[in-house]
């Protein structure tokens, strides 16, 4: 039996969908289809309804999903015990909050790279809701967000939460004690409408008793940092982003005793029977992190 028919059936059965399974092999949807009519021709049952214009299974391919998992699972681990190597490139479709992208992402590549990871990389910027979904529908293979995908087959780690701060052009002091009242004399800066971000710094100022002023909602970490720079208003931006940025903006850290709340995040990925390539860069990422254990979490904000 050919493991790579195997394959073929078990992701599109987790995809619900053989144009989906096509993309996350790198196989034309016709080839895909080509293996499991043959699968099931060597096993002598259907294995899809195709009656149905749904994508749905037959008792037959319900059956042999269980059992492609452990075959899957089982040649990983043969491979392993005899000390079998793959050479193939890993395609890795990674996604990430700007956040991420705009704190320690390069830094973890390059921590991959060094440790003799076979990647090629295609890399997606987009919001947490954007991220959720395309991992969903199988387009990304590992996302980083604030927030988690409740199915059973994804594995969703909890990662360090980002520290806000509240930041303002170089007309502000890095010295001077800033009451919530003062930040409310300017227009404020934050995350995409709706996000944790966004809905924190309302709560903030609700218990605190103090007006808010107009704040603008921006989608783009880049564009907020123009914006602060530019004098436009007060931002709230993640500490590791302006910690990074330190010498090449014109951005300053405000202190006050009004402490925004933390933007969380985490990190999911779909289990693949077949390979061990997400563990591995899963292990390099809790390294990296310096985190022992990655422990689940449902997570239900979002933000860039």
């Amino acid at each position: 039996m050919n493991l790579k028919f195997v394959e073929a059936f078990y992701w599109a059965c987790s995809l619900r969908s053989i144009t989906r399974a096509a993309e996350k092999l790198h196989v034309t949807q016709s080839s895909l289809s080509n293996r499991i009519n043959t699968l099931e021709d060597e096993l002598g049952v259907k294995l899809l309804d195709r009656r149905s214009k749904q994508f749905r299974l037959t008792s037959a391919g319900q059956r042999f999903l269980t059992m492609s998992v452990k075959l899957l699972g089982m040649h990983r681990e043969i491979k392993l015990a005899m000390g079998g190597v793959d050479d193939t490139p890993t395609v890795l479709r990674l996604g990430a909050v700007e956040s991420v992208a705009h704190s320690w992402l390069s830094s973890w590549l390059r921590h991959v790279r060094q440790g003799n990871i076979n990647l090629e990389l295609q890399l997606t910027i987009e919001t947490s809701p954007v991220l959720m979904e395309s991992v969903k529908k199988g387009a990304l293979d590992i996302i980083f967000a604030a927030g988690a995908v409740p199915e059973k087959e994804f594995r969703t780690f909890a990662l360090p939460p980002m520290q806000m701060c509240f930041v303002g052009d170089d007309s502000f002091s890095d010295t001077h004690a800033y009451e919530l009242s003062d930040i409310a004399g300017s227009d404020l800066l934050t995350f995409q409408r709706g996000s944790q971000p966004h809905q924190e710094l309302l709560q903030l100022f609700r218990q605190h008793g103090v007006e808010p002023p107009r704040i603008h909602t921006i989608s783009s970490i880049s564009a907020l940092v123009q914006l602060a720079e530019d004098g436009f208003g007060i931002a709230t931006l993640p500490e590791s982003v302006i910690s990074r940025a330190k010498g090449r903006s014109r951005l300053t850290r405000l202190r006050s005793a009004a402490t925004l709340a933390p933007l969380p995040l985490s990190a999911t990925y779909r289990e693949d029977p077949a390979s061990g390539h997400l563990d591995a860069l899963f292990e390099s990422l809790f390294v990296f992190l310096n985190l022992p254990n990655g422990s689940a979490e449902t997570v239900q904000s979002d933000g860039p």
